[in-house]
């Protein structure tokens, strides 16, 4: 099954996560990803990105049906309502 989840990069204390594709069987951090889709810092200041995804790949996926873990789907969320304030 093909999962549309988070891998976790950055430094101690620093976390950044990629939003990746991969097959469910694969480990998190394994680097075997299908596809990179966005980020999601946790930790941003000022004026640094929190969340970027794109979009139209993202319900390229969903379509093919990929399942999202349950923090990407809120993420998701989240990014449909800052695109619609925006």
């Amino acid at each position: 099954m093909v999962s549309i989840r988070l891998a976790r990069g950055g430094a101690k204390k620093r976390p950044f996560y990629h939003i990746i594709v991969t097959d469910s069987r694969k480990a998190r951090d394994s680097g075997a990803s299908v596809e990179r889709l966005g980020f999601f810092n946790p930790v941003a200041r000022g004026q640094e990105v929190r969340l970027q995804i794109d979009a139209e790949r993202m319900n390229s996926w969903l379509a093919k049906g990929a399942q999202p873990s349950d923090r990407v789907a809120s993420l998701w969320k989240e990014f449909g309502k800052v695109q619609a304030a925006a």
